[in-house]
């Protein structure tokens, strides 16, 4: 396993719990336009990548025939598995499984789904080409992640902040970067949308050492007054907001 994945592994273990009532992870609007965006049908077989506690996965069980999550974290698939049997869910299954080496034979699914994950992949372009293996025909890739603008200075911020604030992050990807790796696997992009999230810095500092939360307040103290106008950093109710990128796309295998 690569080093990334471990520390994913390590990391996410150990904030499992905390991933049930995560509001960025739960957030009802994100999950519906997701769903929206690919408008599943009730023949869907359907894939969720990195599923952490289930929410996505949770989200489009309706709306298919079936789902499977997975995840690298045990822990995060036994929260998981623990929501389902509350919420007596029955068409989702949970397994143990690597994006870069999906357990699944070539064009097992219909759908494949994948939020706020694909920045913590240590190799994106293997990942998308796993599921572009394991997608039907005609079947779609729908993706939820963190991004950055297209900007050189706040691309370098923002995935040092993330960085410090989760040791298993690899990169946050430009709108452009993501069109350009998307059509390399010869995947059809139909939809790339962008959205800002107004969110306290304590999305950043919670849970974090206080080696890295110091380091999260010296980067931010450097920042110029184009930098700070740009991330909107402001005090709200005595606490410090700034932007958080992301995209949401869709892209279709041929035929």
């Amino acid at each position: 396993m690569h080093n990334t994945e471990t520390a994913a592994r390590k990391i996410f273990g150990a904030r499992a719990s905390k991933y049930t009532t995560s509001a960025s992870h739960t957030d009802p609007q994100a999950l519906a336009q997701l769903i929206a965006l690919c408008a599943p049908d009730a023949s869907c077989e359907a894939l969720d990548i990195a599923t952490g506690t289930g929410h996505t996965a949770f989200a489009f069980a309706p709306h298919v025939r079936s789902v499977i999550g997975i995840d690298l974290t045990p822990e995060m698939l036994a929260e998981a598995r623990h929501l389902q049997a509350a919420r007596a869910i029955a068409n989702v299954d949970f397994r143990i499984a690597d994006v870069h080496q999906l357990p699944f034979r070539d064009a097992s699914f219909d759908l494949i789904t994948c939020r706020r994950a694909a920045h913590h992949f240590s190799d994106l372009a293997r990942a998308l080409a796993e599921m572009r293996r394991v997608l039907c025909a005609g079947g779609r890739i729908v993706i939820d992640d963190r991004s950055v603008p297209e900007d050189d200075a706040l691309d370098a911020v923002m995935n040092e902040l993330d960085y410090y604030h989760d040791e298993s992050h690899v990169r946050e990807y430009r709108p452009s970067e993501w069109r350009q790796m998307l059509q390399a696997q010869g995947l059809e992009v139909d939809q790339i949308e962008t959205y800002i999230k107004h969110r306290p810095l304590t999305s950043l500092t919670d849970g974090v050492s206080p080696e890295n939360v110091r380091k999260i307040h010296h980067r931010l103290e450097r920042l110029n007054s184009e930098q700070k106008k740009a991330m909107n950093l402001a005090m709200v109710a005595d606490q410090l907001y700034l932007n958080h990128w992301y995209v949401m796309l869709a892209a279709r295998k041929p035929g």
